[in-house]
């Protein structure tokens, strides 16, 4: 990579910021004796694996690519989700992995045989059907009809000697309350199967790395569990290991009027961060407030023809000028690995804060990776 400043819209990962995550992390596992995977799902920044490699155990992959980033660019454990296998993927995806969890017993039984010869222990995703959740039904696993995990109903028992473990992921963004609380359901309808198995795996979800994180709390569940079942535990956080460790810089090109002061900023909310309008979320930004909190509010919006391209209503001390520089804060996660083209809106560079404070660009984007991807 090379050293200097890159121009807005880019991404700045805080190398001291993840590293602080990655320790409290660690320690967890090293008082828990629970295996830490970084799913890839949230972020797949591969500059930064080996770092993060120092410190966790593996990676969790959502299907073939990301199995195959983790195993080439992480080493350690790589585990693989999918709610349905592809069966023309197999024989690549066994190259890759060494944990396969599949999403129903139809899918243990058709795939199971063939990645258990290969020596890669395979695992049930289970759904307890104990929502935690409020308001996010689209990241509630257990909301009515999920399609994610077996439910208890649907729970086969002669898929049992097939497999080594049971997975469940059932949180967003929470802390171990709810853990405690779904893993209670867990044990009343699968607790059975569970002193069988070899290993469990709860999933993401957990804010471990969240100031007000009851992490003790945590801790005595993960022994207990270990203890009560003589399993190997595995959580598999994405948010928590890059947690405020990441920006999206940004400048103002224009303000406008209209009912009140709008800057449209080089960066998007469609394309740099759809979480923002798929979440819904508003982004912290770096010295500003609510809106009329400070003297000046300003609509913060993108440059695309979307007209709900929009990141929110922000206050600040100063008025805004052209030029300006704009800082979203808590930006390692869910964007990178969801940027996007529409509009032919060129991906922001992606750049690392080095410990000694020094910028190093990753990576930058031209218009032959808009083209590319066409045709």
């Amino acid at each position: 990579g090379r050293l200097m400043e890159p121009k807005t819209p880019y991404f700045l990962i805080d190398e001291a910021a993840l590293e602080k995550n990655l320790q409290i992390l660690k320690s967890v596992s090293d008082a828990s004796g629970a295996k830490i995977l970084l799913a890839q799902k949230a972020y797949s920044c591969f500059a930064t694996y080996p770092l993060i490699a120092e410190y966790l155990d593996g990676t969790a992959a959502s299907g073939l690519y990301e199995a195959r980033l983790g195993k080439e660019h992480f080493g350690k454990q790589t585990h693989v989700f999918s709610p349905a296998f592809r069966e023309e993927e197999t024989e690549e995806l066994a190259k890759y992995c060494d944990h396969v969890i599949f999403n129903s017993p139809a899918q243990a039984k058709k795939f199971a045989p063939f990645f258990r010869a290969r020596n890669i222990s395979c695992g049930l995703r289970v759904n307890p059907e104990r929502s935690t959740q409020q308001g996010h039904a689209q990241y509630d696993p257990c909301a009515p009809c999920s399609r994610l995990g077996t439910t208890i109903l649907e729970f086969d028992e002669s898929v049992l000697p097939l497999l080594d473990g049971l997975h469940m992921h059932t949180l967003c963004e929470q802390n171990s309350d709810a853990l405690e609380e779904t893993v209670e359901a867990l044990e009343e309808k699968f607790g059975k199967y569970l002193s069988r198995l070899r290993w469990l795996n709860l999933g993401g979800g957990h804010h471990i790395t969240r100031g007000d994180y009851d992490i003790p709390q945590l801790l005595s569940l993960l022994v207990r569990l270990r203890e009560r079942y003589g399993l190997q535990i595995y959580l598999e956080p994405g948010e928590a290991v890059v947690l405020n460790a990441g920006t999206l810089v940004s400048r103002v090109l224009d303000i406008v009027q209209n009912g009140m002061d709008i800057a449209i900023l080089d960066a998007s909310a469609a394309c740099h961060m759809p979480d923002v309008l798929e979440m819904p979320y508003r982004p912290p930004v770096r010295n500003g407030g609510a809106p009329n909190e400070k003297k000046y509010t300003y609509r913060l919006a993108g440059p695309t023809c979307l007209a709900g391209d929009i990141i929110g209503d922000y206050s600040f001390d100063a008025p805004l000028c052209c030029g300006d520089e704009i800082v979203f804060e808590d930006m390692a996660l869910y964007t990178m690995v969801k940027t996007n083209t529409f509009n032919g809106m060129p991906l922001p560079a992606i750049a690392l804060k080095k410990e000694d404070g020094s910028i190093r660009v990753l990576k930058t984007f031209s218009y032959e990776n808009f083209k590319t991807r066409l045709s």
